[in-house]
């Protein structure tokens, strides 16, 4: 296909405003997949993806209209995954800009156009669902309007659900989108080989398998390839384009988007971002843009029984294999046993990873309240990174603790700008900057991450009537009074309960979390102590009572003094365990503090 033929393009936009239902239109609509063969949902093909109603895994799919080839990428929408996002932005000429008209500009709308926009691409708004009843086109015009400066004439209005305007998109695609920039074929036989890694995945039979734009040069079948950016040599065993299928060929040339089956055997040696050349004719310079993704939420997860310890830790291996940004490491817990603690980009992404543990590997797991890292920097000056609470050091041989901060960005009506400014001062945030696109209010700010990571969606949705949406990034870390709270049930102390917050907020979530424990431990047939306490300071505690177990039952009659004895017998043993006995604390007591007021 020459270069002037091909037009590269993704679908961008807000959870749920309709990105993975127009790809199914224009799929149908090419001819890419037949009626017959169409389902809801088509390039989404986990079943969580299908469930939760979002994308989880960016797909790449080669269509042909008119003579053009187009080459689709439907990227996620959700927060937790901008960086395969801003990668598959990078892999293309242009964007569609989907947007619910109903719902109007959202959060990850304002960051998916920043993205956009930064990588220079071609921006086409569509407003889509204009066929429900709750559509204000004119409302939701004039805020795309006001965001792009574009005129209301320009917006295409579709109903990918119905199939209302699908042929305008693809006309537009072909029109509006340029074709990829590139030097005619027989300058770029000359040219080093680069192509970008926009998304990489394991597969159990074929080994890891990436998805590339190629921009300088071909990779052809059997050619010997080489990562940049991790140095790890590797056999195109397969390439071709997915159609939505693999389909193989003999090669990828510069401007097309594909896939390559790599002998690789993790996707750590294949991260997305990296830039993929020949190993004979290796290029000097990588494609820009690559950077090495860390997590920065943390989760002890346990199996809730010992015995399955090695099933959980191949089941994270295995996972580990297509999921390049996952990050673990062995854990072990006096209460707990035996666990994992994984890093994730953000809670979407810890939920959907424990999701797949519990049904792809059939296990039951026990996972902690999830927390982040935090820099130490100690009185020597050796510096520290710790991923729990209970790995802080002595507060002796502390200087201090520096925590990662996040600048954000939350979309309102302006009506609930109150409110929403009042929210995230509860959560030691600071206001930086509001301003206004149509009848919608964007509050920036900065805040600790940490204080975002329970329940702060749902309270910005409460507060909103769930109209809010919200979007960050990470900034920088500061140093904060931060200090440890312990929490002891029946006098021993259980690490996994362990947090770390700032000390004006220590007293309220001390006596906060104490008083949801005595909800979710059972009572037992000895008293139970619950008890917050930072150092040797405790700062709330609640108590359990005892089933009164009547052991008299049967002495009928006769002497007082021997009802008396077995009574004093009885509460001995309650003193003994009291002192020795174990407490059962269920799964639920590591969880309820994801719900924290």
């Amino acid at each position: 296909m020459e270069q002037s033929q091909i037009r590269n393009f993704c679908i961008i936009a807000h959870i749920d405003h309709g990105k993975s239902t127009l790809a199914d239109r224009l799929l149908e609509l090419t001819g890419t997949v037949l009626k017959r063969d169409m389902k809801a949902q088509l390039l989404d093909r986990m079943d969580l993806e299908r469930e939760k109603g979002i994308t989880i895994k960016l797909a790449p799919v080669r269509m042909e209209y008119q003579g053009y080839e187009l080459n689709l990428i439907d990227t996620p929408g959700h927060v937790d995954f901008s960086y395969e996002v801003s990668r598959s932005l990078e892999a293309c000429e242009g964007a569609l800009l989907v947007v619910d008209a109903s719902q109007g500009i959202q959060a990850q709308t304002l960051a998916n156009v920043y993205l956009a926009i930064a990588a220079n691409l071609t921006i086409i708004p569509v407003m889509n669902k204009i066929d429900l009843p709750a559509a204000d086109v004119e409302r939701v015009g004039a805020e795309i309007v006001s965001l792009l400066g574009c005129k209301f004439e320009d917006i295409l209005q579709i109903s990918a659900k119905t199939g209302i305007g699908i042929e305008t998109v693809l006309t537009r695609v072909i029109s509006d989108i340029p074709s990829p920039d590139v030097a005619p074929r027989s300058l770029q036989a000359q040219k080093e080989t680069r192509a970008l890694i926009f998304d990489s995945y394991y597969d159990d039979y074929r080994g890891v398998i990436l998805y590339v734009r190629v921009f300088d040069g071909a990779i052809a079948k059997a050619a010997q390839i080489k990562m940049f950016a991790t140095g790890a040599p590797g056999i195109a065993l397969e390439v071709g384009a997915l159609k939505p299928d693999m389909t193989p060929g003999k090669s990828l040339e510069s401007g097309e988007i594909g896939y390559i089956v790599t002998n690789l055997k993790s996707t750590r040696q294949a991260k997305v971002g990296d830039t993929v050349t020949l190993s004979a004719n290796p290029a000097t310079e990588p494609l820009p843009g690559y950077r090495n993704v860390q997590p920065f939420v943390y989760a002890g997860f346990f199996p809730e029984s010992n015995e399955f310890y090695q099933e959980l830790k191949d089941a994270i291996e295995k996972l580990s294999l297509s999921d390049s940004a996952l990050q673990f490491s062995l854990e072990n817990s006096p209460v707990l046993g035996f666990g994992v603690r994984i890093g994730f980009l953000g809670l979407l992404h810890m939920d959907i990873v424990r999701e797949r543990l519990e049904r792809e590997y059939n296990l039951d797991l026990v996972v902690t309240n999830p927390s982040t890292d935090y820099h130490i920097i100690l009185t020597n000056g050796e510096e520290l990174d710790i991923k729990s609470a209970a790995d802080l050091p002595d507060p002796a041989q502390i200087e201090k603790i520096m925590e990662p901060w996040i600048k954000g960005e939350i979309v309102v009506p302006r009506e609930y700008v109150g409110p929403v400014i009042q929210l995230i001062s509860s959560k030691r945030g600071l206001q930086n900057n509001l301003s206004y696109v149509d009848q919608r209010a964007v509050v920036s700010f900065e805040a600790p991450l940490a204080n975002l990571l329970t329940d702060f969606y749902d309270q910005l949705k409460s507060i909103t009537s769930g109209y809010g949406s919200f979007n960050y990034e990470l900034d920088d870390y500061r140093a904060e009074d931060l200090v440890k709270v312990d929490f002891y049930v029946a006098s021993e102390r259980v690490d996994a309960l362990s947090i770390m917050v700032h000390r004006s907020e220590s007293d309220r979530l001390g006596r906060d979390i104490v008083s949801k424990l005595k909800e979710v431990i059972p009572r037992h047939n000895f008293q139970i102590a619950l008890q917050a306490a930072i150092g040797g300071r405790f700062i709330a505690r609640e108590d359990i009572s005892a089933y009164r177990k009547d052991v008299t039952t049967g002495l009928y009659g006769g002497d007082v003094s021997r009802k008396k004895k077995v009574l004093a017998k009885q509460a001995k043993g309650k003193k003994r365990l009291k002192r020795f006995g174990k407490v059962d604390i269920p799964s639920e007591a590591f969880t309820v503090l994801l719900k924290r007021d």
